[in-house]
């Protein structure tokens, strides 16, 4: 099978109809074989009766539908699951992405060797109140993540090879930083694409403001888990001796000094009235916890079922 279209929705009943048309006419006049997986994730207003009409007449539609809603994380990551294509190919169900897309999309996979392409929507028609902290949520991800070359890591238009899907989790609300985790699986060849964006057809957007609290503190998750997720101790027991040596080195100056200034019939004030003193302490006590939950982070690591999970690319 040549692609597998994955859509996550959540109450997009009005959108739907309009949206598998026109993935379907556009597989059809580029003589794809495919597949389109819509994930329900919960849906009040009928998505799930839509998906189940549409799938009478269109044997290539899948439907999964969740009990409840989980989050577009969790949507993909079942949509990955259950992929059979040899590009993957991810969307919105708001109309917001053009299924136009997916030619040149497929073909920077297949023909290019990229292992992710993700949409960047240069010309947006969102509002300013989310264009703009989009703007600062990109930066703010592309220093960090060390993928200098990518405008919009939301965007939900991206584009996959098969053993990228299938070697990577996405859970929580990561699937804004697939990007990443797909670069942590040891897929490098990342790649962007600009694409149209359209303004919303039906419905109202998801959008919430919670999302870029939620998104910096993922972003964080994915730094630690990625760089130290096999040796925690190597970042807890840096920080934690780094603290505990600044203590003592602070507490050994104020014991000298103490005994400097009796040698010398110094009147001074008492170590316990020294700021220092404080700092000493404050810095001992965290070095040693700092140190002690690397070590309890280093036997859970240790005992963890995929402590040996690597990503083998090829063998002969």
């Amino acid at each position: 099978m040549d692609i597998s279209v994955v859509v996550p929705l959540y109450d997009e009943v009005e959108s739907l109809p309009e949206l598998t048309t026109w993935i379907s006419r556009v597989m059809d006049e580029n003589n794809y074989t495919y597949e389109i997986i819509l994930i329900d994730d919960g849906s009040k207003d009928g998505s799930w009766d839509m998906i189940v009409k549409l799938k009478e007449n269109n044997p290539f539609i899948k439907g999964i539908k969740f009990r409840r809603n989980y989050g577009k994380s969790a949507a993909l990551n079942t949509g990955f699951e259950a992929a059979r294509g040899r590009v993957i190919i991810t969307m919105d169900a708001d109309l917001q992405d053009s299924p136009d897309e997916i030619p040149a999309l497929y073909r920077r996979i297949t023909e290019d060797n990229y292992d992710l392409v993700s949409g960047w929507k240069a010309k947006r028609y969102d509002p300013l109140s989310k264009t703009v902290p989009t703007k600062i949520f990109n930066a703010a991800t592309r220093k960090m993540s060390g993928i200098p070359n990518l405008h919009d890591f939301n965007c939900g238009l991206k584009a996959y090879r098969h053993a990228v899907v299938k070697n990577i989790e996405v859970y929580g609300e990561m699937h804004r930083y697939i990007p990443v985790l797909a670069k942590w699986a040891g897929f490098t060849k990342i790649g962007e694409q600009v694409v149209e964006h359209r303004a919303r057809k039906y419905g109202k957007t998801k959008f919430g403001w919670s999302r870029f609290i939620n998104g910096f503190l993922d972003l964080l998750s994915i730094f630690f888990v990625g760089k130290f997720g096999k040796r925690p101790m190597h970042f807890f027991g840096t920080m934690g001796t780094l603290s505990f040596f600044a203590g003592i080195v602070l507490a050994i100056w104020l014991i000298v000094e103490k005994l400097y200034n009796l040698s010398h019939h110094i009147v001074a004030r008492q170590p316990t009235d020294n700021p220092l003193f404080y700092f000493a302490l404050v810095a001992i006590i965290l070095g040693s916890q700092l140190f002690l939950t690397g070590f309890v982070a280093e036997l859970v690591s240790r005992n963890s079922t995929d402590r040996n999970n690597y990503q083998i690319e090829d063998t002969i």
